[in-house]
């Protein structure tokens, strides 16, 4: 089983930024989830083992950034700016080693989970 840690969640004011950090013990693709306060879990973001390519829900496109370290390709970060409370979550890593294929925002394809850190945006 890989294991993923994630850390860097927060308080933070509307307009602001953070970024989020995942350590998986393998290098393998993986994806950025958040469960809202009384919501189910969403997609936010993925990155791909092999070539880097990056993917992204609708609602953060063009202000969060998922990527891998140079030094350590195990880990990958989530950097987020122009926050809105309504980012406001549980915000999950997972790792795939099955293959994301066409399916990167589905739950299924992901078999290792992080435990969770929180992020609060006020307004």
């Amino acid at each position: 089983q890989v294991q993923v840690v994630e850390s860097g969640g927060g308080l933070v004011q509307a307009g602001g930024s953070l970024r989020l950090s995942c350590a998986a013990s393998i290098r393998t693709s993986m994806g950025w989830f958040r469960q809202p306060p009384g919501k189910e879990r969403e997609f936010v973001a993925a990155i791909l083992w092999s070539g880097g390519s990056t993917y992204y829900a609708d609602s953060v496109k063009g202000r969060f950034t998922i990527s891998r370290d140079n030094a350590n390709k195990n880990t990958v970060y989530l950097q987020m700016n122009s926050l809105k409370p309504e980012d406001t979550a549980v915000y999950y890593c997972a790792a795939s080693t099955r293959g994301l294929g066409l399916e990167v925002d589905s739950e299924s394809r992901y078999d290792s989970w992080g435990q969770g850190t929180q992020v609060t945006v006020s307004s």
